[in-house]
């Protein structure tokens, strides 16, 4: 109404963020959200994008992601029943008025939120008109040809006695199929004889419902009352065949259950409407499922029921979790998604209760689903939380691992000791492939042991290291020092998939080495063969997840070979699957990989003008964290090239000022040593070499030799012309021989990008204006036979 009334007041919209589902105060910015359409969904992309997914803090910090998302929009966000999460529902709203000025927050609550800028409204009855208008329709719809009209005084009656609350009106309303109007009015007489003394308005909105509800109550037989008392222990809603589950019991056969459920919607208890994919979705109103809450308590029921709801979640899981894999993949995502917080709901009451093996049952059994969502907060949240109920598995002493190809670790407990064992092991997997930032990866208290324990545990070839998630050993094994062993570990987990027949886990192992390969001198030809193989796996398997990371990576060994249409063509494919999908920041990143594809192939109109599409949509939509500051920083080295330098600097102190937050440090160098290759194109020498020499430091480490071994190649081109831009033609024989070991050691079949094109050239250029032609043959051949190391040196 609002918004009608003021057209233009709220350009982005209006946005109802329902909250009577969210029994998690932590989840309140993450519910916000989603509604809002802000979750981001990441498919890894190359090697080295998978690393800054695994530890962007934004994704672990969702109510900065929020508001974020919300600083530059006009738009009023609707809370909707604060009152069970109401300190969180404060901090949220307080922070969006202080940080987006351009948001108006309508919160419903029992209480005020009580911040700074609030104003209290309260909400009145219905006006008696309004009540009446609304008994009759609902009237209506209950029993056919109804109409207050037919008997005036009783249903006013109706509406007066029920303080025109709409929840109270709707529910006498279902009862007008076995009563008439003045039936109803004197049975409501009866009702509420003990709150019609004093003022009605004065007593607590609680009483006046719990009065409604205790009438509805009475009306029920037992078997009805069973099953509803019996559905207050699902969040947010429910399919049938899970209230079956869960409802059955003493009172309520399951066959019964669907019957008397459909009473219940008859009866206005049970609300029930169609889901996104066409199935009904049934829910109980929130004062309803609290009243039946503390009915299931009376009767001794709360915990075989919430039993009953922990193990049918767990089953859902373990049954999707296989299907995640296959053409029922997009299906089964969204019924996931649809249970998320009833699978909250199990897991939060597991570990509750300190059964960790049902908490490591069902987080094993959801870790896809949280991969494929993005729900790094929930794998990391989880993970943890199961782990903290037994020993850190990785911690000494460390005891070898079993192959344990034909035993599912997610089955249903009690599990085996074995089972237990690794179980433990891939959950803390889960928890350190979703860690936060790339310290805590790398720099946490005993993280060294762990890493060590790691590769105690495991050797490569073992069948839960080519399943997710024991596969995500790499992560590990990247980290601890070992990355020269890791295109040998992928070859011993390729040839583990074909000899124990895993088709899946061959073309997921598959398209992980590929993308390591595509970074390694030399490899780009087997990299290509193992994402064709990965590519044809997937199309067979009809894993559209599969076929989107396939085309990515064969993408990338193309345009990494010079042949930008080709790689262009997968881009623009890959792009369909992950958009049909849903995952859209996967498609951002690919969308950006596409637009320095084209921007390489010499369409740079066209390519700049998808990466700042990249830019706008993620503004707008606040996906794809990961696409921000790669399509600055290929946008950056366009402006480079294109001689618009301040344009390309103000994008790259936007990089790193996002990249200080998180690491790892080479890319923090890398965006560095771009800085300094501007300043020295803008003509700026002020302290161009401490900060190369800076910038090349956070080169150094086996982490870039494995996922940008030519990084610190391309930084002898913007050494070169830097010594002489501070030392001038005294230094051309130092920028000859760096352009030289450039040129000897850059990685064979490696097409270098334009900007690095580019470098060489002016590189070039400027080292022989300074010594002439002979003297730079002569120093640039000597260049040629220096090693990096040597060649660094002398910046």
């Amino acid at each position: 109404v609002a918004a009608g009334a003021l057209p233009g007041a709220w350009p982005q919209g209006v946005w109802l963020v329902e909250l009577a589902p969210v029994d998690d105060p932590a989840t309140v910015p993450e519910t916000v959200l989603t509604a809002l359409g802000a979750r981001e969904t990441v498919v890894r992309g190359s090697t080295a994008e998978g690393l800054r997914a695994a530890t962007d803090p934004t994704a672990l910090d969702p109510l900065g992601r929020l508001a974020e998302h919300c600083s530059d929009h006009r738009m009023l966000l609707i809370l909707d029943n604060c009152e069970h999460v109401i300190g969180a529902a404060a901090a949220l709203a307080e922070r969006l008025l202080a940080d987006c000025p351009g948001v108006t927050v309508l919160a419903t609550s029992r209480e005020p939120l009580a911040v700074p800028g609030e104003v209290l409204r309260p909400v009145e009855p219905l006006p008696d008109p309004v009540a009446l208008r609304l008994l009759a329709d609902r009237g209506a719809a209950a029993r056919p040809g109804f109409r207050a009209a037919d008997d005036p005084a009783a249903c006013a009656e109706i509406c007066r006695r029920l303080d025109g609350l709409p929840l109270a009106i709707e529910l006498a309303a279902a009862r007008l199929r076995m009563l008439s109007p003045r039936q109803l009015a004197d049975r409501l007489d009866d009702r509420f004889r003990l709150l019609t003394s004093g003022s009605r308005t004065a007593l607590p909105r609680q009483q006046t419902l719990r009065a409604v509800v205790d009438w509805s109550w009475d009306l029920l037989d037992a078997p009805e009352r069973a099953v509803l008392r019996r559905l207050s222990v699902f969040a947010g809603g429910w399919d049938p065949e899970l209230a079956e589950e869960v409802c059955a019991g003493d009172g309520a056969g399951r066959r019964e259950v669907a019957a008397v459920l459909g009473s219940l919607i008859d009866k206005s208890l049970v609300v029930a409407a169609p889901a996104a994919d066409g199935r009904m979705r049934h829910r109980l109103l929130e004062t309803v499922a609290e009243y039946a809450g503390e009915r299931l308590d009376e009767a001794g029921e709360r915990a075989a029921a919430e039993r009953r709801h922990l193990v049918a979640h767990r089953e859902l899981a373990r049954t999707a979790d296989p299907l995640l894999r296959g053409p029922g993949q997009r299906a089964w995502l969204e019924r996931l998604e649809l249970e998320h917080d009833n699978l909250r709901t199990a897991l939060r009451r597991a570990v509750a209760a300190c059964d960790e093996h049902e908490a490591l049952c069902l987080v094993l059994s959801l870790q896809w689903f949280w991969t494929l969502r993005d729900h790094r907060v929930d794998a990391r949240t989880w993970a943890r939380a199961a782990g903290a109920l037994g020993p850190n598995p990785f911690l000494p002493p460390v005891t070898p691992a079993p192959d344990l190809h034909d035993r599912p670790i997610d089955a249903p407990p009690p599990m085996s000791e074995e089972q237990l064992l690794e179980a433990r092991r891939e959950a803390r997997l889960v928890e350190l492939s979703c860690a936060e930032n790339y310290a805590e990866l790398v720099a946490a208290p005993g993280r060294k042991e762990e890493m060590a324990g790691v590769l105690a545990a495991y050797r490569a070839g073992m069948p839960q290291t080519c399943r997710v998630p024991g596969a995500l050993w790499y992560y590990p094994v990247l980290l601890s020092g070992r990355q020269a062993d890791l295109v040998e570990l992928a070859d011993r987990g390729v040839a583990a998939c074909r000899a124990l027949g895993y088709d899946w886990e061959l073309a997921f192992v598959l398209q992980l080495r590929a993308k390591i390969l595509n970074d390694r001198p030399g490899a780009l030809e087997q990299a290509s063969r193992d994402a064709d193989e990965s590519l044809r796996l997937f199309v067979e398997i009809g894993d559209d997840w599969g076929v989107a990371e396939a085309l990515a990576g064969r993408g990338e060994a193309r345009e990494a070979r010079g042949r930008y249409a080709l790689a262009a063509d997968d881009y623009r494919a890959a792009m369909r699957y992950a958009e049909e999908l849903g995952a859209h920041g996967q498609a951002l990143i690919l969308r950006t990989r596409l637009g320095g594809a084209l921007v390489e192939d010499g369409q740079g109109e066209e390519g700049e003008r998808l990466l700042r599409e990249v830019l706008a949509r993620t503004e707008d939509l606040a996906a794809g964290r990961d696409a921000v500051p790669f399509a600055r920083l290929t946008l950056a080295m366009h402006l480079l090239v294109t001689g618009r330098l301040d344009a390309a600097r103000e994008q790259l102190e936007l990089v790193r000022g996002d990249s200080l937050t998180w690491g790892p440090d080479l890319f923090v160098g890398m965006v560095d040593g771009v800085l300094v290759a501007a300043d020295v194109e803008a003509g700026r020498p002020e302290g161009l070499l401490p900060r190369l020499r800076a910038a090349l430091a956070k080169m150094q480490d086996g982490l870039t030799r494995l996922v940008a071994p030519d990084l610190p190649v391309t930084q002898l081109l913007t050494g070169a012309r830097v010594v002489l831009a501070v030392h001038g033609a005294g230094a051309g024989r130092d920028a000859a021989r760096l352009v030289g070991a450039y040129d000897a050691l850059w990685s064979p079949g490696h097409v270098p990008q334009r900007v690095v094109r580019h470098l060489r050239e002016t590189a070039e250029a400027d080292a022989r204006a300074a010594v002439g032609d002979a003297a730079y043959a002569r120093w640039y051949a000597e260049g040629g036979g220096l090693s990096l190391e040597e060649a660094t040196a002398l910046i």
